[in-house]
């Protein structure tokens, strides 16, 4: 496929409540599929929610991926012919939790991303941080790589991404009021540096005291906007993506005069200090960083 059709699912969640969270996941699966997209992404947590209050509290809406919710999904992505990436919060059988984000197509689950980086706000400072490895999904033509939300703000993330051969990175997010600056510059910033297609989608609402902010955009590598809401109103996302254009990384503006490449231009024999776990961060005077 040379143009792929995706959209962003800007949605009001329901606090603990999968069924619904659910049934409003899968009426606008039905909805995209009519209108011809191909890639369907959702906020963070989509599933479950985000504002848990304890670990006790989240393990109990907190889902396996072999859970009714998944089959439901498979089962519409493979009728649809479809594929769709959304948040929820994942349990194993030691009781860990994990901020997850899960990619399913027609042929099932195709990948499953634990954030990595997490905010000391909501679950988030209940659940185990992701391990890794990075990594990148071929859905056909289309090379996909997940973050969530938080993991965005370290530019080292969509780098990694961006090595690996990723056309698209999508980010679904929980933005809540005070994220103002990263809406504004993150993505647009992240799309150019790597020279990708970025999408962010951002839910609307009111959970646990906090007010979400919306403004879902989905960026060209050049940093333009494909499709994008100033509104925390409920709406859908839709831009049609080549990836060729996101592979087209040497920038030719004027031949022999001025040209760039920002992955052939980059000096990873120097970026030896971004790996050494022995450099400690310095931190204010009197500021504890938080314990993990």
């Amino acid at each position: 496929m040379t143009e792929w059709k995706i959209a962003c699912v800007q949605t009001d969640i329901s606090l603990g409540n999968s069924d619904h969270n659910l049934t409003n996941a899968l009426e606008h699966l039905e909805n995209e599929a009519k209108a011809g997209t191909h890639l369907v992404i959702f906020p963070e947590c989509m599933l479950t929610g985000y504002g848990f209050a304890s670990h006790a509290d989240a393990l109990e809406y907190a889902l396996f991926p072999q859970d009714e919710p998944f089959r439901k999904l498979k089962e519409a992505c493979a009728r649809l012919n479809i594929h769709t990436c959304l948040g929820f919060l994942e349990r194993d059988s030691s009781g860990r939790l994990f901020n997850s984000a899960i990619l399913i197509g027609p042929s099932g689950t195709i990948g499953c991303y634990h954030k990595t980086h997490l905010p000391w706000l909501g679950v988030d400072r209940f659940v185990t941080p992701g391990e890794g490895p990075w990594q990148v999904h071929d859905i056909g033509g289309l090379r996909i790589g997940m973050i969530i939300c938080y993991d965005g703000s370290f530019p080292e993330a969509p780098r990694a991404l961006a090595v690996l051969g990723a056309d698209l990175i999508v980010l679904p997010t929980n933005w809540p009021e005070g994220a103002r600056s990263v809406i504004d510059h993150l993505v647009t910033a992240r799309a150019v540096e790597n020279h990708l297609f970025f999408a962010a989608c951002n839910r609307i609402g009111h959970e646990s005291g906090f007010r979400f902010l919306g403004e879902s955009r989905i960026v060209a590598p050049d940093g333009s906007f494909l499709a994008i809401t100033t509104t925390d109103d409920s709406t859908v996302l839709r831009a049609t993506i080549n990836p060729a254009h996101s592979r087209r990384k040497h920038l030719v503006r004027v031949p022999g005069a001025h040209e760039i490449h920002r992955m052939a231009d980059r000096r990873p024999d120097l970026y030896g200090t971004l790996a050494n776990s022995d450099l400690k961060p310095s931190f204010p005077v009197g500021w504890t960083p938080r314990q993990t």
